[in-house]
């Protein structure tokens, strides 16, 4: 698997593949425009294809887009649920556009609406978005933390959603810190094989193909979605050391979504992951 971090697109989204050259990145994941506007820029055909140029001639691969902050599949306001399905529609069609092999997506809030009602309401739109997109760009969902009305805490929650829809188009997304907030004990071996055998239990473990690997400022089941560098937060590095052993291997990619504190912190967070998986090889 390799190993890589999430960069921002700012001032053109070659700009991404550069830092990932200059930090030894193999593997990359952006969001293909702001993660707080629904719409983005169009993009100009010769920047896409000096970012396509530039990924081929770093043998940085596979391409991650991550969706904007603001969709939600599970409301049941019909104009956000419209907004949002179009939203992660044109995410998809912009993903083709820049050679990537997946876009995530947190599930969604049902915000009142009930656990039952949120998950018909996001089974119900990713149908809509396989059947309507066929881009070669393969979703992935995002487990998450649970706070407030989230949706997709759990794999049962996860797998409910995908319910009737073929496996080859829809996979799984795992992010230590979100888990690790949900009441998944990564910090331990016994943890850790919990949750790997929920996750095949429930979804299976062969359509895990990514993994945000993130240490968690929050206690364990805090419910809380606080990323923190690697090692240095409550799954701390024996936890580490111990998913880079038994993750299978459907994973693609490990990418590091980890806080910038101060200068350096990427390139220190992404040298400690290549110092753990050396350990482990």
């Amino acid at each position: 698997m390799k190993l890589g971090l999430h960069l921002s697109i700012a001032g053109g989204v070659d700009k991404a593949v550069d830092r990932a050259v200059e930090l030894g990145a193999d593997t990359l994941q952006i969001f293909a425009k702001s993660p707080r506007n629904w719409q983005g820029r169009q993009l100009k055909s010769a920047e896409i294809a000096t970012f396509k140029t530039k990924l081929a001639e770093a043998e940085i691969n596979p391409l991650i887009v991550h969706v904007n902050y603001l969709s939600n599949l599970a409301t049941p306001k019909e104009e956000l649920y419209r907004k949002s399905k179009a939203a992660i529609s044109a995410d998809l069609q912009r993903a083709e556009l820049l050679g990537a092999d997946y876009l995530v997506l947190h599930p969604g809030n049902h915000t009142g609406s009930g656990t039952e009602a949120g998950l018909a309401r996001i089974n119900q739109a990713l149908e809509q978005l396989v059947a309507e997109n066929e881009t070669g760009v393969k979703l992935l969902l995002e487990n998450v933390a649970g706070a407030g009305t989230e949706l997709g805490v759990n794999f049962k929650e996860l797998a409910a959603m995908v319910s009737g829809i073929p496996t080859a188009e829809i996979g799984l997304c795992l992010d230590t810190c979100h888990a690790f907030g949900a009441g998944y004990n990564l910090s331990t071996k016994e943890g850790i094989q919990r949750l790997l055998a929920e996750i095949d239990e429930d979804f299976a473990l062969d359509r895990l193909e990514v993994v945000h690997i993130n240490d968690s400022k929050g206690e364990l089941g805090s419910n809380k979605d606080r990323h923190f560098h690697i090692g240095q937060g409550e799954i701390g590095y024996s936890g580490f050391k111990e998913l880079l052993k038994l993750l299978p291997d459907s994973v693609k990619a490990l990418i590091l979504e980890t806080p910038i504190d101060e200068a350096g912190d990427d390139e220190l967070n992404l040298q400690t992951l290549q110092d753990l998986a050396d350990e482990v090889i």
